[in-house]
């Protein structure tokens, strides 16, 4: 589906709400108009993808080709193919000549996604490439000259991976240029709202599906979950409940099993807290439900100084329901 796949290209754009990305952001505009090597090191689904897009897109190339490779998904007896192209007879089933990878980022942006899961065979012939900017197609006899901007990503620092022998060293210190730590989703939860925001006005118009509507307690559940998939596990639940729900309110109970067991308990009667600041209520178990309904609107009104919105703020929620709960608990006081 290309359209579909342009379309949600729109919504993959670095969110920089939390403090970590915009710390982040203001190193990548430094960068992005010099042609130094970047390497971000983060875990799977951060997004090192679409912040090395946002150099490429920051900086002079920007008018040229972005050219992506996922390194841990090209089988090894392929990757120099897939890389650097190969002449008509090359080797069985090289029918045509094939450009590869390089040569198409000509002008732009080469981007080595996991590339401490490069061949080392392979490994070689790119550290000749970057020392001379030339290379040869497989199987063929001529040189070829291009003009790139090499940006690399990695789940973890390639230090470990040169001692243990995986990884070049000599390619190694070569690509040693700027290293940029990219936080996991858990690590700048402020980002999560407005990814939600993002990923349900895209997805939805690329399913053809209302927007649905996260209650409170669904995005709360979402901010305690520790998203081990980061924010392509993120995607892929907005994906799942604009699916599901289809314009309808998603609830905690609409949640995938793992975010449901994260969510917060609510709060008990006898140890309830509504929000830092509020004082614990004591209760007792046999007191009536409007009693207590009724001690907790005070208590928040007590400390916002009668000034009923910012209390319905404070509890999480609507004025509306305050007003109509306030209207209807007794006065015990």
């Amino acid at each position: 589906m290309p359209r579909a796949k342009r379309q949600l290209d729109v919504v993959l754009q670095p969110v920089m709400q939390s403090t970590a990305m915009r710390d982040l952001d203001r190193i990548i505009r430094k960068v992005a108009d010099k042609d130094v090597i970047v390497t971000f090191i983060g875990e799977s689904g951060t997004g090192k993808e679409v912040l090395a897009r946002r150099i490429h897109d920051l900086s002079p190339r920007c008018g040229g080709p972005f050219i992506p490779i996922n390194c841990a998904a090209i089988p090894e007896a392929l990757f120099e193919s897939e890389l650097f192209g190969h002449e008509k007879g090359a080797f069985t089933g090289a029918t045509d000549r094939a450009r590869g990878k390089v040569e198409a980022a000509a002008g732009g942006t080469l981007f080595l996604d996991e590339i401490g899961e490069m061949p080392v065979g392979v490994q070689a012939k790119l550290l000749r490439f970057l020392e001379n900017r030339k290379f040869m197609r497989v199987g063929g006899t001529t040189k070829i000259a291009v003009d790139i901007r090499l940006i690399t990503a990695t789940l973890r620092p390639l230090e470990a991976e040169v001692k243990l022998g995986r990884f070049r060293a000599d390619l190694f210190y070569r690509i040693q240029g700027i290293s940029l730590d990219v936080p996991p989703l858990r690590d700048r939860l402020a980002d999560l709202p407005v990814l939600v925001r993002q990923f349900i006005a895209t997805i939805s118009a690329m399913h053809g599906t209302k927007p649905p509507r996260l209650t409170r307690s669904a995005m709360a559940a979402l901010r305690n979950y520790s998203w081990p998939g980061n924010v392509r596990e993120l995607r892929n639940l907005v994906e799942l409940v604009c699916l599901l729900r289809d314009g309808k309110q998603v609830r905690t109970r609409d949640l995938p099993v793992a975010l449901r067991e994260a969510a917060p308990m609510p709060p008990t009667p006898a140890n309830l807290v509504a929000s830092p600041g509020l004082e614990i209520l004591e209760v007792r178990l046999d007191q009536p439900l409007e009693e207590i309904i009724d001690l907790i609107l005070r208590a928040a009104l007590d400390l916002e100084g009668g000034n009923r919105s910012r209390a319905a703020r404070r509890l999480g929620i609507s004025v509306r329901t305050m007003q109509r709960y306030a209207s209807r608990a007794p006065h015990t006081h």
